[in-house]
């Protein structure tokens, strides 16, 4: 029977410019300037102040043009040698390096590098790409794969399925150094034992003991691991002294050049007594604008009847208008979300001590900001602060609390802070259990419990004490 029903129910629609707009609040300084570059390149009703100012001194001759001509005789018997002049070539004269600059390549670069020798339809090629650029500094992948597919999906504007990014990863995880990609210190040390003899007793132990008994090693339960891999002590601490010898992580030596090094910031924070000012490192917005005497000559020469010509020209001077707005509308935007930060742990800036960090999520920045927290994530995302104690990644700012003996409620950093503080000052041979950590903390002012402190000790990436103390 056929038959007609009315109902009413309430949808939500991200439009396409709405996207756009968030994948713009996700670039950092470096990536908005190629952003731009390529708009620039798409779009010629954009136009930046530094192509206009270019265009105006090409009108002008320079000096140097005026001795444009040179003898043989002056050029041939000049003293200086050769290799200076044409290295002088790709510089100006003030600001020619006195070194030549040496090509550093990092990890990144090489990885890229053997997955381009590679067979790999586009999707794999793209995805692995992408994986690669995400990875931390040690090589290893330390955020969510699900978390790292919606952020693909809004980057490529297309939705991106989960069992993409494993495939992708996978093909991360074959390519040099060993263990690149890995989720884990765990699965970086799998990947290492995987490509050695699995025949050979003590890597096989090993490799069982990692996947099958990880939990059984953290919490020290020798006895457990011996019954279960029938083995005695002087067998374990073979296969302990094994794991030992393999690396933590696939990148072990940063380089100079590496981008770690050489980060440009996106905010600029300075301390004037109890002032904090916030300011954008660089402003892209006013040197970004619409060629509008573009536009009037080309609809001046464009018919009417032109249709297909009309789109075309309204379209660009649309998108072109478009951009310039959400540029400024991006920068306002850093600029309110920051002053928030700012003004939640305005102690922690003026000193900058870690142990004045108080604890704060997005939903806090969010409701002061009286904005949206998947805004407030993509602006502090993949973005720096210079400070007066040095360079700040801003999602290291965002923490959960606890209460110490006072009841007052402080940062899960601080506690992180001290007991890495307490761990690189113990006795190497004697380390710390989580249960002398507990009663340092404790002497210090934090009641926290044993599984709290192994908690955190695994969120740094450090191992129990009996690891420690065979590593030592």
């Amino acid at each position: 029977m056929i038959a007609q029903q009315q109902t009413q129910r309430q949808q939500l629609k991200i439009l396409p410019q709405q996207i756009q707009l968030l994948n713009l609040y996700f670039l950092n300084s470096l990536e908005l300037q190629q952003r731009i570059k390529n708009e620039l390149a798409e779009n010629p009703f954009l136009e930046t102040a530094e192509e206009k100012a270019t265009d105006d001194a090409d009108t002008k001759l320079s000096k140097d043009d005026v001795q444009d001509y040179e003898d043989w005789d002056e050029h041939g018997y000049d003293d200086s040698p050769d290799y200076k002049s044409d290295y002088q070539n790709y510089f100006d004269a003030e600001v020619a390096p006195n070194a030549a600059i040496v090509n550093v390549s990092t990890f990144k670069e090489d990885a890229k590098v053997q997955l381009s020798l590679l067979e790999l339809n586009e999707e794999d090629r793209a995805t692995a790409e992408y994986l690669i650029d995400i990875l931390n500094p040690q090589g290893l992948m330390d955020r969510p794969l699900d978390e790292v597919a919606d952020d693909m999906s809004f980057h490529f504007q297309n939705v991106i399925e989960l069992e993409t990014i494993k495939r992708g990863l996978a093909i991360v995880q074959s390519l040099d150094p060993i263990g690149l990609g890995a989720c884990s210190i765990r699965e970086c040390l799998l990947l290492q034992l995987q490509t050695m003899n699995t025949k050979r007793p003590d890597v096989k132990c090993a490799i069982q003991l990692l996947e099958h008994h990880y939990n059984d090693l953290m919490h020290r339960q020798f006895e457990k691991m011996h019954h279960t891999l029938k083995i005695d002590d002087e067998e374990l601490r073979m296969v302990l002294n094994l794991i030992g010898s393999l690396k933590f992580y696939p990148v072990t030596e940063i380089s100079r050049d590496d981008p770690k090094n050489t980060i440009i910031p996106d905010y600029i924070i300075t301390a004037y007594g109890d002032n904090v000012q916030v300011d954008l490192y660089s402003s892209r917005s006013g040197s970004v604008f619409v060629n509008q005497s573009l536009y009037n000559q080309l609809s001046s020469q464009i018919s009417n009847k032109d249709k297909t010509a009309n789109q075309y020209v309204k379209s660009k001077l649309s998108s072109a208008q478009w951009f310039v707005n959400a540029v400024k509308q991006r920068e306002d935007t850093m600029l309110r979300i920051m002053k928030c930060i700012v003004e939640l742990q305005r102690e922690y800036f003026i000193d900058g001590d870690i142990r004045l960090l108080k604890p704060m999520v997005l939903r806090n920045v969010a409701e002061m900001s009286g904005m949206d927290i998947s805004t407030i994530s993509r602006i502090t995302s993949n973005k720096y602060a210079e400070t007066h104690f040095g360079l700040l990644y801003l999602k290291k700012l965002f923490s959960e609390g606890i209460a110490d003996k006072n009841g007052e409620v402080i940062s899960n950093k601080v506690i992180q802070s001290v007991i890495g503080d307490a761990i690189h000052a113990e006795d190497k041979k004697h380390p710390y259990t989580d249960q002398q950590l507990v009663n340092l903390l404790s002497g210090k002012g934090y009641n926290i419990a044993r599984r709290t402190v192994a908690k955190y000790r695994e969120q740094m990436q450090i191992p129990i004490a009996q690891i420690r103390a065979v590593w030592a």
